[in-house]
């Protein structure tokens, strides 16, 4: 009998580690990659594209990351591909904000309605406040898109207030990071919802008990 379940042992182990290593090399990022990969799901997810097709954006064009979300968002607003908009971000060296115009859009896209503002996005809300009125003489600068884009794809995506996000940005945390932090802690605060509900749902029952003996 031994005879017979070691070697099925072994071709289960085999069989599991080639499953991971083909999901490693499809998408070309590794199992250890735990933040890029949470990054790269949420932006597939969010803006409906497959999660190859953000890697394969991210490797073939070499975008930065935090460039990925304003990449196809973009592409969203606009309603083309992500192609025409790395084309005219690398072969044409074109601004962010530049190609905003191109598209006939304007620097209100990226406005994203908060209670207060926070390093590093002072200087970007100044030019909303400043023409309120006209937000096409609004002037952003790259990482000014890069950081409004990712401000509001993490906080909607992730349902969280927007100046959790800032502040987390204001610290320096990278969009990649912040996405992660977001995540978990999300994922945390549902488990202490679970225990809360469970608890209450105890006390409740207890509750039931002591009403009957009494009756």
């Amino acid at each position: 009998m031994k005879n017979v379940i070691a070697p099925l042992v072994v071709l289960t182990v085999l069989i599991l580690a080639g499953t991971a290593l083909a999901q490693s090399v499809s998408t070309g990022i590794s199992i250890a990659d735990g933040e890029l990969r949470s990054f790269y799901l949420a932006i597939g997810d969010y803006y409906r594209v497959p999660e190859p097709r953000v890697v394969h954006v991210k490797k073939h064009y070499r975008v930065r990351d935090e460039e990925l979300p304003v990449v196809f968002y973009l592409a969203s607003c606009a309603r083309v591909e992500p192609e025409v908009v790395i084309d005219l971000r690398l072969r044409q060296r074109m601004s962010w904000l530049n190609i905003t115009f191109h598209f006939g859009l304007t620097p209100e896209i990226y406005y994203v309605p908060v209670q207060r503002v926070g390093p590093p996005y002072g200087k970007a809300y100044g030019h909303y406040k400043k023409h309120a009125h006209d937000y096409k003489r609004v002037v952003l600068a790259d990482e000014d898109v890069v950081n409004l884009v990712n401000l509001r794809f993490i906080s909607d995506y992730h349902r969280v207030a927007p100046e959790v996000v800032m502040d987390m940005r204001s610290e320096g945390g990278r969009f990649v990071v912040i996405n992660e932090d977001v995540r978990r802690g999300k994922e945390g605060h549902h488990d202490e919802d679970d225990d809360k509900g469970k608890d209450k749902h105890n006390e409740g029952g207890k509750g039931k008990g002591k009403g009957k003996g009494k009756e």
